[in-house]
């Protein structure tokens, strides 16, 4: 556990980093969207792009990696939708189910599985951000147009969140990247060294502003919440989620499915990964309370130095 411990200490420090960094006021809250919009815009889809192409193509089109997450993701939507509609309506309570089901991946996973797994988990990390990009949060948005009358309203957040996917650089950078891989496209020389630069800035860059943007969420939030509102959601997705996909990979191992203990081992760390930071950008969008969001991924995110690196030692 120690050798593990020492080998994701750097990933959450670099997180700590910017938090103390924007808490201190040493990094302007101002200069935070700029950080942000290098990494969306710049790095990760340069790490992407070259995990896509360098990943054989049948990878990429792992039905067995699909419908695993899939599933686990939908049980875990359902059951966190089921567990807190009784004291909250279908708008916190579908983004609660968001932030319960969408791990880190981009920000925290690709950098952090790259380093302890290698190219080995660049096909499960770039189907499972597919799958929560466009399938996972649209399904919770369109939950969380319930609360309307006679649900109007649903299918326009659906269309709205596939045209703001459509306008993320990611799920292209993941295309290209396929695209390269199965016509064995190449970059010309100063090209892919331009790209290859980007996307070795991206591990540092994305995890110094994961810290700040939860610095930020803190600085600027002033509600009082309820720990039975956060904590249990926090806990669910770092102990329930990954549990849930290791369950459901062994069976499908045991009934005969063609899934490597390998790629178990890449979906159950993903799955075990803090929430996304960027839902509570989503749920500032759609009126939801962004306090409660903030404080679970800030509770998750802390808390996973200490579980993710368990989940390490236990699968690897």
């Amino acid at each position: 556990m120690l050798s593990v411990l020492l080998i994701t200490f750097p990933f959450f420090a670099l997180v700590a980093c910017g938090f103390i960094a924007t808490w201190r006021g040493v990094l302007p809250q101002a200069a935070i969207p700029g950080l942000n919009a290098f990494v969306l815009f710049f790095a990760l889809p340069c790490m992407l792009y070259r995990f896509g192409a360098q990943t054989p193509i049948h990878q990429l089109l792992d039905i067995n990696v699909t419908l695993i997450y899939l599933l686990c993701a939908a049980v875990m939507v359902g059951a966190t939708v089921l567990l807190t509609r009784r004291r909250m309506g279908w708008n916190d309570a579908a983004f609660g189910a968001l932030v319960a089901a969408f791990p880190n991946t981009g920000f925290m996973g690709v950098p952090m599985l790259a380093a302890l797994l290698g190219a080995q988990s660049a096909g499960p990390i770039i189907v499972t951000m597919a799958i929560d990009m466009i399938i996972t949060t649209s399904a919770c948005i369109a939950l969380s147009r319930l609360d309307l009358a006679g649900g109007q309203g649903v299918w326009t957040a659906v269309r709205n969140s596939l045209k703001g996917m459509a306008a993320n650089p990611m799920p292209w950078s993941i295309l290209l990247g396929g695209l390269a891989s199965a016509m064995g496209w190449v970059l010309p020389g100063p090209v892919d060294k331009t790209v290859a630069m980007l996307a070795g800035a991206a591990s540092p860059v994305a995890l110094f502003t994961i810290g700040a943007v939860l610095a930020r969420s803190q600085m600027n939030s002033h509600e009082n919440v309820a720990a039975r509102d956060y904590v249990p959601i926090a806990l669910a997705k770092l102990i329930v989620h990954p549990l849930l996909v290791w369950a459901v990979g062994m069976s499908a191992m045991a009934m005969g499915l063609p899934l490597s203990q390998e790629t178990l081992v890449v979906l159950v760390l993903l799955a075990a990964l803090p929430s996304a930071s960027n839902v509570s950008l989503l749920t500032e969008r759609y009126g939801a309370h962004s306090g409660r969001v903030a404080r679970i991924i800030l509770v998750s995110t802390s808390l996973a130095f200490l579980t993710f690196s368990a989940a390490v030692a236990l699968m690897i």
